[in-house]
């Protein structure tokens, strides 16, 4: 099956010179590897290599996803609308061009955009020009060999369990090669078919990012700043907000200015890794800025590091979490500008210690499965509810933050901008953020998180992974570390067990295939699958009475952790 597959993909797959050249040189264990499945569209959408075959990233399977949205669009309403958006990763134009192609010709109106735009940009046209969904073409921080489709509802999040089935059917009756409908670019656009994202549509974006200031009267004219998109989409949106409030000192990474998809100077565009940050800290040496800040390729996440003596500390996103979190409910309280009965949301695999701050506030704090459709949800709620305001913050671990609901995906231009403020209003106290963060963990206690990802590469790493989750339901662990277990979660089958007192209760979120242990001490270890990626995580949470003790626990469950898995 694998090889006949391969064989009409040599005789059909003729559009793109690229994949005729490498359908050619193919060898055996590539055939295999490109062909063995269909690539998976999920709520995510589609991620994976690009290249030739079934399981990549190619114009043939972006058609076939874009024939399933478009069925979609039409069987929800007539003269449906869909917005478009794509970063700077290679053939991230070509997609979303043929994406825009499909739509026009089965007759679903597209706005897209001139040039590369955040994933936040994105959310924000589909609400604000009211269409029916949306696409943005985007791998987000993974190697240059991927790209990825990343489909939204008519709210800005990303597409519903529901929408995705759907589309994900009708991929499955839709022929690769003859089943997908396709138009011209230049002329839909004549036909007025296909129409770019107006000026005006960036600025009403740019004006609610600005609203979301906390302090808007500090002067930041004072603030050194270094940063680096990362060869991404947010170098042009973070600057034009960073302009705005006031920042006028601001160094831009020269070498990692320009969009270029093959990410010469950061290998892997992950603004969670000092690599990214190698050519900004070499700079600092000179500019000696207060906070250096990437973004990463989709603009949608955000990394910082800060000065700590002759070195420069990098944050994890849980840390940017609790100090955002921190900062905006004590300045909103001082300013009188905290909702009555305020809400944070945050994912299961985010640190603990956002509920003790929360709650010093009157703040509640809810938790949410990975992935910030999940946060999105509760903004929707909140605001069927006649509450939007009650919302404050949402972010997750993996460095996405969000205040307020303009959008419902997270949002690096958002961030920069109130990491910046929060930055010269401490400054201004004679304070840095790891002061700040110390007075935190003082106050509240040490919890100290690491996360942990294992690659399982190919069809044998998805049987791997499998195999993993399945020994943990079969086999439970009753101790890690020595220390015991007294709470385990099964998020697939929405139980928590106590194993101190044997009671069960049903875990109310959706079905997700995540398993948790929580210790007596109240350390946590999370194990989860990656939605977009063919790898294995797990988190920990560790918790001490001082952060020497915290740090020893930290290292200790993620030993005694990645044993638990096999690695």
């Amino acid at each position: 099956m694998v090889f006949e597959k391969y064989k009409l993909w040599k005789q059909k797959a003729v559009a793109d010179i690229d994949l005729v050249k490498e359908l050619e040189i193919m060898s055996e264990e590539d055939i295999n590897d490109a062909f063995y499945k269909d690539l998976e569209f999920g709520t995510a959408g589609l991620r994976g290599v690009i290249g030739a075959g079934t399981n990549r990233m190619n114009i043939y399977t972006v058609g076939k996803a874009t024939q399933g949205l478009a069925a979609y669009v039409n069987s929800i309403t007539e003269n449906g609308t869909v917005a478009i958006a794509y970063d700077s990763r290679i053939k991230s134009d070509t997609f979303a061009k043929y994406t825009a192609e499909i739509l026009a010709a089965n007759g679903v109106k597209v706005y897209i955009y001139k040039e590369l735009a955040p994933v936040p940009m994105l959310s924000f046209a589909v609400r604000h020009l009211k269409c029916d969904a949306g696409v943005v073409i985007t791998a987000s921080h993974n190697p240059a060999k991927y790209n990825g489709y990343k489909a939204y509802g008519p709210d800005g999040s990303q597409l519903s369990p529901e929408a995705s089935d759907y589309v994900l059917d009708i991929m499955n009756k839709v022929d690769i090669f003859d089943g997908v409908k396709r138009m011209d670019f230049d002329t839909a656009l004549a036909e007025g078919k296909i129409e770019y994202i107006s000026e005006e549509v960036i600025e009403s974006y740019l004006a609610e990012v600005e609203k979301c200031r906390i302090n808007p009267q500090l002067d930041l004219s004072q603030l050194n700043v270094i940063y680096s998109p990362l060869h991404g989409s947010g170098n042009k949106p973070v600057r034009e907000i960073l302009k705005r409030i006031g920042v006028t000192n601001l160094t831009v990474v020269t070498e990692q200015e320009e969009p270029d998809g093959n990410f010469p100077t950061a290998p892997y565009p992950n603004p969670e890794i000092k690599e990214a940050f190698a050519c900004a800290l070499e700079l600092a040496k000179t500019v000696k800025p207060d906070i250096l800040f990437a973004t990463d390729p989709d603009c949608d996440r955000v990394g910082i590091a800060v000065p700590c003596g002759d070195d420069y500390r990098l944050f994890t996103g849980n840390e940017v979490g609790v100090l955002l979190l921190e900062y905006i409910l004590k300045c909103k309280k001082q300013n009188s500008t905290l909702p009555k009965n305020p809400v944070g949301v945050k994912t299961i695999v985010t640190t603990e210690i956002c509920k003790k701050i929360a709650s010093d506030y009157g703040c509640e704090m809810r938790d949410v499965l990975t992935g910030f459709k999940f946060i999105g949800e509760q903004i929707a709620l909140l605001e069927k509810d006649g509450e939007a305001d009650r919302y404050i913050l949402g972010f997750e671990e993996s460095y996405g933050y969000l205040s307020r609901g303009y959008v419902r995906d997270k949002d690096a231009v958002n961030a920069s901008m109130l990491i910046c403020e929060m930055t010269a209003y401490y400054k201004a106290q004679g304070k840095d953020l790891i002061t700040v963060l110390n007075d935190i963990y003082e106050k509240y206690g040490y919890c100290l998180c690491v996360q942990k990802s294992f690659a399982c590469e190919g069809q044998s790493g998805m049987a791997k992974i499998k195999g993993i989750m399945s020994g943990l339901r079969t086999d439970t662990p009753k101790e890690i570390c020595g220390i015991a277990v007294g709470e385990y979660k099964d998020y697939k089958a929405s139980l928590c067990v106590n194993f101190e007192t044997g009671k069960e209760e049903v875990i109310n979120l959706p079905k997700a295939d995540v398993l948790s242990f929580g210790l007596l001490d109240g350390s946590t270890i999370i194990v989860r699958p990656s939605g977009t990626e063919p790898k294995i995580k797990i988190y920990v949470n560790a918790v001490g009475a001082t952060e020497a003790e915290a740090n020893k626990k930290r290292e200790d469950l993620l030993e005694s952790g990645s044993a638990l898995l096999g690695f």
